[in-house]
């Protein structure tokens, strides 16, 4: 698929604001900037886009108000800094959306959120739930509590990461730069701007090379990188200069800006074989000769009805095997619930539960999404 026909088709969006372009290079939160990102986003919900708002600027903004001109070293200074910052970013985007009717909700994450499979199941949930009720999350990284051995590093990585989280069809990263060129524009006035590459193309981290500035963390190799991260669940990643007039709209108009990224698996094909790759089984659930079908030949959700018999002390998030009655390993996938409410719901109706146990937020013991076909 062609990035026209990507773009046409992309309902779901993660867009990424870097530092630099929310503070005006340091000079503290411009919100002139800020509001006229917002209002694209809103033009863009009224056309049915899903967005996801992956925001820095907490750091940046709480120098500003704290009075300091370089970014603090020490991990108790990036926090109180990142305390008083968050506050005023998240304040000024709630007061923009609000103009345009639509609230917001923030998501702040750690490494250990999206690397433990039951915080994982919990965060995927909030925001998929958010973004169904036309809230617009807005992510940052939890860098008042996180520490150097838990952090992702830059928002760039963590932008990548909530676009496989959400199942995102594309990723937008808006930075100080046009996009990627094959050499340091800034160094060589005869650097070309690339167009369109392959995510994950080794060859392109050369061309980024280069940190960030003392504003931000990142640069343009972590957007490489965060671009061939992404492309893991299939989602397409633009790297485009955020001060360009109506940028996001100019994108879904499909005009030409910036730098595309392509991946090389459809969505739901990369997404399956993302979750394949790190999968380890700690139980079973067998399988009645009904449910065992439905899972092969359609392809749908895990009920609990279908289920015999329940095995291994696992938890929510867990990954757990599901065996026909012929003892064959059907698929395996991420479950909802641990062992024992697990064995508390085996072989009972969606209806029957429901009756038990009140309104259902996950019917279902493992989702089609989080479940991964064996081979046989």
């Amino acid at each position: 698929m062609n990035r026209d026909e990507r773009l046409k088709r992309a309902r779901r969006w993660v867009i990424k604001i870097g530092s630099a372009l929310l503070t005006n290079d340091g000079q503290g939160l411009d919100e002139a900037a800020i509001g006229d990102w917002v209002a694209q986003m809103v033009a863009l919900r009224a056309e049915g886009i899903e967005l996801i708002l992956v925001s820095s600027g907490a750091v940046a903004a709480g120098m500003r108000r704290l009075g300091w001109r370089q970014r603090p070293e020490t991990v108790n200074e990036l926090q109180a800094a990142a305390s008083v910052g968050q506050a005023a970013l998240v304040q000024v985007y709630e007061e923009h959306f609000q103009r345009g009717g639509i609230h917001t909700g923030q998501i702040l994450l750690t490494h250990e959120d999206l690397r433990d499979r039951s915080r994982y199941l919990n965060a995927r949930g909030t925001l998929r739930t958010l973004v169904e009720l036309g809230v617009v999350p807005v992510v940052n990284e939890n860098d008042t509590v996180a520490t150097e051995e838990i952090r992702f590093g830059d928002n760039d990585t963590l932008a990548a990461l909530v676009s496989n989280l959400v199942e995102a069809d594309l990723l937008v990263i808006l930075t100080d730069q046009a996009g990627l060129y094959d050499a340091d524009p800034r160094a060589n006035p005869e650097a070309r701007l690339l167009p369109e590459v392959a995510a994950g193309d080794p060859a392109l981290e050369a061309m980024a090379g280069g940190a960030g500035t003392g504003i931000s963390r990142g640069g343009m190799i972590t957007k490489v990188r965060a671009a061939a991260r992404a492309a893991r669940s299939g989602a397409a990643t633009i790297v485009v200069g955020g001060r360009a007039p109506g940028v996001l709209l100019a994108l879904r108009r499909g005009e030409p800006l910036g730098t595309y990224f392509s991946p090389r698996l459809a969505r739901l094909a990369a997404r399956k074989q993302w979750l394949a790759g790190q999968l380890q089984v700690r139980g079973r659930l067998h399988l009645d000769a009904g449910a065992a079908r439905v899972l092969r030949e359609a392809g749908r959700s895990l009920l609990p009805v279908g289920v015999t018999r329940v095995e291994g002390m696992f938890q929510r998030g867990d990954v757990v095997a599901c065996i026909d009655p012929e003892g064959r390993e059907v698929a395996r996938g991420l479950v909802n619930y641990n062992w024992e409410e697990a064995q508390r719901r085996r072989g009972r109706s969606s209806k029957d539960l429901a009756a038990e146990f009140g309104s259902l937020d996950e019917p279902e013991l493992i989702h089609r999404d989080n479940l991964v076909l064996s081979e046989t």
